[in-house]
């Protein structure tokens, strides 16, 4: 009874999957879809496939289009092979999934492709693709018809050929700038169209192909002739009048393409030495002057245009117009101006000074000294056709100054002075000379130049010059200026030392007062020895802890450098000024090097420290001495015989006892070691004492 419901159960669940399937059945869907993009681009020569999925059926015929054209059939997983047009054998193959194979495909198989399945109770499924088989462009160039293109005509085209290549995009550019379709532009399958060119289209144009595979530009250059327009006639420099042995230059420039020829024409000649319409006029002359002609052509319009300009040629007056101040009869001043030469002459005059009066070329007016013209300014104004121009005066009394002083050694060895008075003042200031009291004449000890602004002052020894005050009086008619002049020895103001980074190389640099007489320098040092070259040391006579002279420099100098120091070691440096053989005081001491040395409070501490120091030495020996004297009682004392087994195991055992052990002032133990003689054998042995304990210390 089991067994049969068992049965009955099973045959339900069979008919209910039956029931299933035949229900679902009855709505499946053949779905035939591309795998990938219904696009397809191609290189010609490669492989391509048109791939597809298939749902909804299993083993469905399958049957490819070119456009309408059947191109091949095939059921499958069929036994048998799929059948292949004719023409399309050598091409095409197709997949055992129903996918479409092009080898080595050609360039005219781009088409629309569709595979259509079937499949026995259900409906037709299909699906479309599109290829697109490409050639690289290769060899891409640009023309224009006509050749040449003038403005003002219909139209001109540019178009392009190539070698080979098949173009999915073409783009056009004028200067880099992309063109669209307008009433100027026009855009043909291998070409472009320009309407009613104008001198504007004068450029670069280039056009753009493109593929999947590839892109090429080519380009070209294009002129649109036009012109000559209004010729522009211009004088380089521009002004109205040119001077003589000036020299400019004439242009003549037209727009126009090609570029129009030019010449000039002056006085009926043509004149040969022109160059791109530039006419260049040197060394100008006062007959150069005149009407200049320019004749423009245009070789390929025929087009001609003709300008004139006027160049007037004047003789300007030679440099600027200079103006001065000089003293007249010690009572009045002359104020002058000039300026030579020019056609015509400069006009001159001192509008300040006298309204009405003028000159030309040179023009003066005197005028008497007094103190409202002092550091009063007058300008002189010269006028000329050329050019305006002016000059300015200014009559002032001296002005302060500083005398300068210089010192230097004749041939005779004599010591030479040079003090200089200079007030820059106009009119110029006749300088005096005084010693104290006394006037200064020339003479064998005293020098006045000819512009009386310098005084020599010889002499042997130093004394000759700081023993008197001398003075310098500058004066003219509107006032004077005096100066006290103190020479002094030879001293030095302030100095100062730089060592290089390494400690080897020193600068010393130094101030000389301003009328401090001095004609040289020595430069001293205390310390080692130098270092030569090749680092051996440089032997100077003198003890190393005396200044000795190293150097010598002259009067002028104001810097010494010392090579070859050793970093390690201290030295100490001065400067000594010399007036001949006049020593002055020397400069402070700069030292140098690693050591700082002892002060004056170290060295009286250590003077201080050394009787303490040698009380501590006597101290200190009076404890070694007694404690040497107790060490010397106590090893007096009686030893006792050794019993020889305390013997013999001392001396069977290796000697481990470190060699360097010291006593460090205890006690010696007692000698136990047996006696020899048979005499004290009987004798009784004295009561045994112990040691006093040991301390032993080991010196690591």
């Amino acid at each position: 009874m089991r067994l049969l419901w068992e049965h009955n159960r099973l045959k339900s669940v069979f008919l209910a999957i039956l029931f299933s399937f035949t229900f679902q059945g009855a709505h499946f869907n053949l779905v035939v879809s591309p795998s990938g993009t219904s696009v397809v681009n191609a290189l010609a020569g490669s492989n391509v496939t048109l791939g597809v999925t298939i749902s909804g059926a299993t083993d469905p015929a399958v049957a490819w289009f070119k456009g309408k054209l059947s191109v091949g059939t095939w059921t499958i997983n069929s036994i048998f092979p799929p059948d292949i047009a004719t023409s399309y054998k050598d091409v095409l193959r197709i997949e055992k999934d129903g996918s479409l194979t092009f080898i080595n495909v050609p360039l005219y198989f781009t088409s629309d492709y569709t595979v259509e399945m079937t499949k026995s109770g259900l409906e037709k499924a299909s699906t479309t693709f599109t290829l697109k088989i490409f050639e690289i462009i290769q060899n891409l160039t640009l023309s224009t018809q006509p050749d040449l293109v003038k403005e003002g005509s219909n139209q001109f085209s540019l178009n392009y050929s190539m070698l080979q290549g098949v173009v999915e995009q073409q783009i056009w550019y004028f200067n880099d700038i992309e063109l669209k379709n307008s009433l100027h532009y026009l855009m043909e399958e291998k070409g472009l169209v320009i309407l009613k060119p104008k001198r504007s289209d004068t450029g670069r144009y280039a056009v753009s192909l493109r593929n999947p595979f590839s892109r090429v530009t080519a380009h070209i250059d294009v002129t649109v002739l036009y012109g000559p327009d209004e010729p522009i006639v211009e004088a380089h420099p521009p002004q109205p009048f040119y001077v003589v042995k000036d020299s400019l230059s004439l242009s003549c420039q037209a727009a126009g393409a090609p570029q129009p020829t030019s010449k000039w024409v002056y006085g009926g000649e043509v004149l040969s030495d022109t160059l791109e319409g530039t006419l260049n006029l040197t060394d100008l002359k006062i007959s150069q002057g005149g009407v200049y002609t320019c004749t423009l052509l245009n070789a390929v319009t025929k087009e001609k245009r003709e300008k004139s300009v006027t160049i007037n040629v004047y003789e300007r007056p030679l440099g600027s117009p200079v103006c001065s101040v000089l003293s007249v009869n010690n009572a009045d001043l002359k104020y002058q101006c000039g300026w030579i030469g020019g056609t015509p002459h400069a006009q001159l005059s001192f509008p300040a000074l006298k309204n009405t009066s003028s000159g030309a070329e040179n023009f003066s007016l005197t005028v008497p000294a007094s103190n409202d013209l002092n550091k009063k300014t007058f300008i002189c104004i010269a006028d000329h056709p050329v050019e305006q121009n002016k000059c300015n005066v200014t009559a002032s009394s001296p002005l302060k100054f500083l005398p300068a002083m210089r010192t230097t050694v004749d041939t005779n060895g004599k010591i030479v002075v040079t003090i200089q008075c200079i007030s820059d003042v106009s009119p110029q200031a006749v300088v005096s000379w005084s010693r104290g009291s006394e006037t200064v004449t020339n003479g064998t000890t005293y020098q006045i130049s000819n512009d009386t602004t310098q005084l020599k002052i010889s002499g042997y020894n130093i004394s000759n010059f700081t023993l008197q005050n001398y003075s310098c009086t500058c004066r003219n008619l509107l006032g004077s200026q005096r100066r006290e002049i103190q020479l002094q020895g030879p001293s030095i103001s302030d100095s100062s030392l730089f060592p290089n980074q390494d400690g080897t190389i020193i600068t010393l640099t130094w101030e000389v007062p301003p009328m401090s007489v001095v004609t040289g320098f020595d430069i001293q040092m205390t310390g080692p020895d130098l270092l030569s070259t090749n680092g051996r040391t440089i032997h100077i006579k003198g003890s190393p802890n005396v200044y000795r002279t190293i150097q010598q420099k002259p009067g002028s100098a104001r810097s010494a450098d010392i090579f070859r120091l050793d970093p390690n070691l201290t030295y100490r440096f001065r400067i000594i000024p010399k007036a001949r053989m006049t020593e002055g005081e020397p400069s402070v001491v700069h030292r140098i090097g690693s050591g700082d040395g002892l002060s004056g409070p170290a060295i009286a501490g250590i003077a201080a420290g050394i009787p303490c120091v040698l009380f501590l030495l006597l101290l200190l020996g009076g404890l070694i001495y007694l404690t040497a004297h107790c060490k010397k009682n106590k090893s007096h004392q009686t030893r006792y015989p050794v019993p020889r087994t305390i013997e013999k195991a001392r001396t069977s055992q290796p000697d481990i006892t470190p060699r360097n052990l010291l006593p460090a002032g205890l006690k010696s133990l007692p000698d136990y070691r047996l006696q020899q003689a048979s005499s004290e054998k009987s004798v009784t042995p004295p009561t045994f004492v112990p040691p006093p304990p040991v301390r032993v210390a080991t010196t690591v």
